[in-house]
């Protein structure tokens, strides 16, 4: 498209021209395009609000709310209408575009509206619809997970704490482990979506907007659920920004952490699951390989979403009341971030629906390497002794069954009452797998009853979080 060089929103006070680098690194126009869709909607909205205040008439409103409706239609359907465009930001990109079609008429929107109410304004229409798609991508990880659970319910695994086998759980339980972080992410950013949808438009640049325009009636027709009460504090407020990259890389760290344990589990070592070719890569010289770089990818994305965290707060911590231009620099932070977290939930979805459990190896697992001590030391206190004096018998017991080689089940029951004389015959029962897991039967445990009633109470919760997000 063939477009004037714009001229600058400012240029008034200013008689000498911008040095070329220094325009250059001002220019901001190259990343804050993402915003003009939201620019084009709230300017509507400003119309309107200009209307209603008599500033505009309704003839000059109807002409300038067509004309921004022509250029939104002409920025979708043209995927080079911005190439050309040497404006400094996605708002005087708008303005240009506005006054070429209609001239002087086009110059009367920005009355009673600043530069830095018009961002705060775009910038929290543009994250609103990000949070909601973030919204979509968990609750679609969450589904996953439950699906992934509930193909798996019998699968029996080793917990570990310090990578170390602990104690024998439910491979669904290790999934809903997963669904309960998610649930907490979908929590706060819900709640985050909450405090970000205030209307800072009317604002102006710091003092307020001296027009009669409804901020009210603006709000409403945007969806906002209300308007800032505080002009200084609306245009220099980025805890929106910073909210959404704390919530973000909460969810990051979860994700991570579910990364790591699929590529552990994933290894030769532990041979728990396997990814699908989907979801896998190879090697460019051993061709035994089978790497799971989905997975590694969105571990590593996590540094970048931390990263951008500690931009947007450094970046705020030592500015003055009221719009700095520093603030330019919280647009490619919260734009990375909302990109690397939708990708990996998206990823993360898609891998969790590309797994083949290996349910005779995670058994295995589970009943090797003394799993069941934690039943014995129970099975005596159960039968009087004291849980100390239990673990400290059970713990040498172990260290016999160590030097034997064998399991603790594996030993004879003259060898079990060699250390405690409570012990009897019904220890083996105690011992067993099925008996493990059963005796885990309270709220959040492992026991197969539990963990069943727990994955259908989850997707039930699912869908009052669904209907939540829905109002």
């Amino acid at each position: 498209m063939n477009q004037k060089t714009p001229k600058n929103l400012w240029g008034g006070r200013f008689s000498g021209s911008a040095d070329p680098a220094f325009a250059e690194f001002n220019r901001s126009f190259n990343f804050d395009r993402r915003l003009f869709a939201a620019d084009v909607r709230a300017s509507i909205a400003h119309c309107d609000g200009l209307i209603g205040a008599g500033v505009l008439t309704l003839s000059d409103g109807e002409q300038i709310k067509s004309a921004l409706g022509t250029i939104l239609e002409r920025a979708q359907s043209d995927e080079h209408y911005f190439d050309d465009s040497s404006a400094e930001d996605v708002h005087s990109f708008v303005e240009a575009q506005l006054v070429e079609m209609i001239g002087d008429v086009g110059r009367k929107l920005h009355t009673g509206r600043s530069r830095n109410d018009q961002v705060a304004t775009d910038f929290r229409l543009w994250l609103r619809d990000e949070i909601d798609q973030v919204a979509i991508a968990l609750r679609d990880t969450q589904e996953a997970l439950l699906d992934l659970a509930q193909a798996n319910h019998t699968v029996v695994m080793p917990g570990y704490t310090h990578l170390q086998r602990a104690q024998p759980i439910l491979f669904a339980h290790w999934c809903l482990a997963y669904f309960e972080m998610l649930a907490r992410n979908r929590e706060r950013i819900a709640d985050a979506r909450r405090r970000l949808n205030i209307l800072p438009l009317g604002s102006a640049a710091l003092a307020g907007t001296s027009y009669a325009i409804d901020r009210e009636a603006v709000a409403h027709a945007l969806g906002f659920d209300s308007v800032s009460r505080n002009s200084l504090d609306a245009v220099s407020d980025r805890d929106f920004c910073v909210e959404f990259a704390g919530a973000a890389s909460l969810l990051m760290m979860h994700l991570s952490r579910l990364a790591e344990d699929i590529i552990l589990y994933a290894t030769s070592e532990f041979g728990f699951i396997e990814l699908s070719d989907a979801v896998a890569t190879g090697s460019s010289l051993m061709p035994q390989k089978k790497n799971p770089d989905s997975m590694e990818l969105v571990r590593g994305k996590t540094g970048r979403v931390f990263g951008n965290l500690n931009a947007l707060l450094v970046m705020m911590k030592g500015l003055p009341l009221a719009y700095n231009k520093d603030m330019q620099e919280d647009k490619e932070a919260v734009f990375d971030t909302a990109r690397a977290v939708k990708d990996s939930l998206g990823v993360t979805a898609t891998v969790l629906r590309n797994i083949r459990v290996n349910e005779s190896r995670c058994r295995e697992a589970a009943i090797h390497g003394y799993l069941n001590a934690t039943e014995l030391a129970d099975y005596l206190v159960r039968r009087g002794m004291p849980f100390r004096e239990a673990h400290e018998t059970v713990g040498r017991i172990v260290i016999q069954a160590l030097d034997r080689g064998v399991e603790l089940n594996e030993l004879s029951l003259a060898e079990l009452k060699s250390f405690s004389s409570l012990v009897e015959p019904d220890v083996f029962a105690s011992l067993s797998l099925e008996q493990t897991l059963a005796t885990k039967n309270q709220i959040g445990g492992t026991a197969p009853d539990r963990v069943a009633a727990e994955l259908k109470e989850a997707k039930a919760r699912l869908q009052v979080r669904d209907a939540a997000d829905a109002n």
